[in-house]
């Protein structure tokens, strides 16, 4: 938090994530002054990079420069000196064929494929309706491309929007940072004036300056700029007076999924004839949308990393620490043998749906609420302004897509302020 928290400024950022971050480096040089005000002891939001045991770097958040060939996170990794490791990912891959034989894999891939197909046509028809519905009738692969859907969208295909699914722009180029992603947002927030721990409660904007009250007091800016996650302004966590139905109403139309990750340690003896496959995927045949996917030793670090989305990761974090890593090493020995058990280790884990200012991982628009983004992203009266992966046309559920969204809010801001 900077020494001394000023009582007025000319912008006020709410929430220090990549929206927040990307609105303030904008607005650093526009002779504005402003200021971020983050709940959290840390920047960064959903993204956050921690070192849970030496030799292994997980990120909780974000941790794919996804559509890498424009993210505009990439050129920022260069400037700050971030290396970025640029091998494919290995989703579509398996790592030992284990009960996954090859032509059953090819199977489940074209399955998928012909969904994804369905999907994009029916995006063309004059109506919106629920990605669900384009899911063969009686496919046997239809929980699995189900539980696909838990990971990237972070729930069950029969809340997504066919005309979201449609409107997301995936170049299929997909990168990752070495240091961390959350490392290189916190390190894009360096240069930022933010006040940590401070919890914006209420936003009054009935009178000639908007009054901002938080857990350190209250501030008066001439602008706003609100980045929070759309749960926490469905729920009301900030109050807007005079109040923002539209938005609100938008919010809920765009809810956050679930999508955990958690990190285990892997015990691999040097020159082992045995060792697993760095950067390899491993996921069985389970027909059944409660299942997680596993990434084995990613930039070939001594870990695995498994990941879990929608109800099942819910259930999962409801049941309490160690949950997810039990859970997850279940699947791994059931994939890889009982031998496993013994060489996995429980290091950290993600609880999105229980974090307080999250409330969830990202956004996905539920059937007929394609178009919340935008309404979600107008601004009001050129006072508000609104940002976030949330009101992102076709990065949403990214960190730059967030990042982005955040500049465009600046220009917003600095426009209104000309004019």
């Amino acid at each position: 938090m900077p020494q001394s928290f000023p009582s007025e400024v000319d912008v006020a950022i709410i929430g220090a994530g990549a929206a927040g971050l990307g609105a303030a480096n904008a607005l650093r040089d526009s002779g504005l002054s402003a200021i971020v005000l983050e709940a959290r002891d840390r920047v960064g939001g959903r993204a956050h990079t921690m070192a849970p045991a030496p030799g292994i770097i997980f990120d909780v958040g974000c941790g794919w420069l996804h559509s890498a060939d424009r993210n505009s996170f990439v050129p920022i990794a260069k400037q700050l000196g971030f290396e970025v490791d640029q091998s494919r990912p290995p989703w579509r891959d398996d790592a030992r064929q284990v009960g996954f034989p090859p032509k059953e894999r090819a199977a489940f891939i074209a399955a998928l494929d012909a969904f994804h197909d369905r999907a994009e046509a029916a995006s063309d028809l004059p109506s919106d309706s629920v990605a669900s519905d384009w899911l063969e009738s009686g496919n046997r692969w239809n929980p699995m491309i189900d539980a696909i859907s838990t990971y990237v969208n972070g729930c069950e295909l029969d809340q997504v929007s066919i005309y979201d699914m449609d409107l997301y722009e995936d170049t299929e180029i997909n990168w990752r940072v070495r240091r961390g992603y959350g490392a290189l947002i916190a390190a894009y927030g360096a240069p930022c004036t933010i006040a940590l721990d401070t919890c914006v409660t209420r936003i009054d904007h009935s009178g000639t300056r908007i009054r901002i009250e938080t857990s350190n007091g209250t501030l008066t800016a001439a602008k706003v700029i609100v980045t929070v996650p759309t749960n926490l302004i469905a729920d009301e966590a900030i109050t807007f007076f005079p109040a923002l139905p539209a938005k609100i109403g938008a919010a809920r139309g765009l809810p956050l999924g679930i999508a955990n990750k958690t990190m285990l340690a892997l015990d691999e003896p040097p020159g082992s004839e045995h060792a697993l496959p760095r950067d390899s995927n491993l996921r069985g045949p389970r027909m059944t949308a409660k299942m997680g996917t596993f990434h084995i030793r990613p930039l070939g670090q001594p870990c695995i990393e498994g990941y879990f989305g929608g109800h099942f990761a819910r259930e999962l974090e409801e049941a309490g620490d160690g949950a997810l890593a039990a859970q997850s090493i279940d699947e791994i020995v059931a994939l890889l043998g009982s031998d496993f058990r013994k060489r996995l280790r429980p290091l950290a884990a993600s609880r999105w749906a229980t974090d307080p200012f999250a409330r969830g991982s990202y956004s996905h628009a539920m059937p007929g609420c394609a178009d919340c983004r935008a309404v979600l992203a107008a601004p009001v009266d050129n006072r508000l302004f609104f940002a976030g992966e949330a009101t992102s046309p076709n990065f949403f559920s990214t960190a730059h897509g967030a990042r982005d969204s955040g500049e465009r809010a600046a220009r917003e801001v600095m426009q209104a302020a000309s004019s």
